[in-house]
């Protein structure tokens, strides 16, 4: 892509000062890992996971690290042509309900457990060499991992504690975002070349936005898994505190998360706690307020647990590539879709699902245009479909 003769090449300190600066940094990892993977060095990360100019002698000032944020606007056209992107909510060619067969997979998953399933049977037909995924270390943190067999993939299903989990390992800090993308950098040297991301939106955007451009590491992801997505949490124990307090719990009582209609707290007594968004919001991640994308609109599926029974994943089939892997792993038999008993109930139930999408896309849309537009940098027109 040629920019304008006349316009300024925008690099790490435009990005610093429009998005980092503004809060808007979801910390995606794209920037870091184009400028590591190609072994320019100008970029790493500090603690807290912030992209950093580490080595400006090194820093081309070539902009891609601006273009492919998915907090700035380049290149959003470029993306939607190469993902068919429609309005309201994007492309979509199908949209069911979904469970596993695997009912170790089932055990541990939050909703039907499609996403590792569908992994498991790219793995084991060795259409890709491994899958980026995120893995829980409780129900308040997760951590990024390169997944490369069939146990590691389920031991990145569900939001449990695990046995090595504690509170005092997190500190008193929690986070639920998972820093997924910085382990892209690292494929190149592992000779790994065939990979499925499953991500968040923004990081479904960033890919989309360095495959526009064709820069590495982008290349080797081949399938893109969504992730239905209103907002991710970080927040410490004073900020939970006064939720516990009102919701009758605390950290520590918790056995799992759940995002669909509400936000959802599964203690180990049984309970379950319902908590409206507008309470949680206070915790949420601030860029995940401004942003856009609540169903990875830009990835070859998209999943999540909202429209569906408990035990059932949302899966919505956005690409003709995306079709492909639900058809064959469902003929397979990893997976199985939920029956109705009439076609004309399989539609009702897929127009509802369908709505209930876009109304909370909407929803979405609506905060970040508010909250962008407090911040003095409003959503251009051109963005709002």
């Amino acid at each position: 892509m040629e920019r304008p003769v006349d316009s300024e090449i925008k690099d790490f300190r435009h990005l610093k000062t429009e998005v980092q600066d503004r809060n808007f940094c979801g910390k995606c990892g794209g920037c870091v890992s184009f400028c590591s993977a190609g072994n320019l060095g100008a970029l790493g990360v500090d603690p807290e996971g912030m992209p950093v100019l580490v080595d400006e002698s090194k820093c081309l000032q070539c902009g891609i690290c601006y273009m492919i944020c998915p907090n700035t606007y380049d290149l959003d056209e470029e993306v939607k042509k190469k993902t068919n992107w429609e309005a309201p909510i994007g492309q979509i060619k199908d949209l069911a309900s979904a469970q596993t067969t695997n009912p170790v997979v089932a055990g541990r998953c939050t909703d039907g457990g499609v996403v590792t399933s569908l992994l498991i049977y790219l793995l084991d037909n060795h259409l890709i060499d491994g899958a980026l995924v995120s893995r829980s270390d409780g129900p308040f943190h997760r951590s990024p991992m390169l997944a490369t067999t069939g146990e590691e993939i389920v031991s990145a299903a569900g939001s449990h504690y695990d046995e090595s989990f504690s509170v005092g390992h997190l500190g008193s800090h929690y986070s639920t975002y998972s820093f997924t993308m910085y382990e892209l950098r690292k494929l190149k040297a592992k000779l790994i070349d065939r990979v499925a991301l499953v991500g968040t939106p923004c990081q479904i955007h960033t890919i989309r936005k360095m495959q526009v451009l064709g820069v590495i590491p982008s290349d080797v992801i081949k399938y893109t898994f969504g992730l239905f997505c209103m907002e991710n949490f970080s927040f410490d124990d004073l900020q939970i505190h006064p939720l516990g307090k009102k919701y009758g719990f605390e950290v520590g009582q918790i056995a799992k998360v759940n995002v669909k209609e509400d936000f959802s707290a599964c203690l180990k007594d049984g309970r379950v706690i319902h908590i409206p968004f507008a309470d949680v919001d206070s915790i949420a991640r601030p860029p995940c307020l401004v942003c856009l994308d609540f169903s990875a609109e830009f990835s070859d599926i998209s999943f999540g647990g909202l429209g569906s029974p408990d035990g059932y994943s949302t899966v919505l089939i956005r690409s003709e590539k995306g079709r492909w892997i639900y058809r064959s792993g469902l003929a397979a038999g990893y997976i199985r879709e939920r029956k109705y008993g009439s076609v004309q109930k399989a539609r009702e139930v897929w127009m509802h699902q369908r709505s209930l999408i876009t109304d909370f896309t909407q929803k979405k849309r609506m905060r970040a245009r508010r909250r962008r537009t407090l911040m003095g940098c409003p959503v251009p027109l051109s963005q709002i479909p």
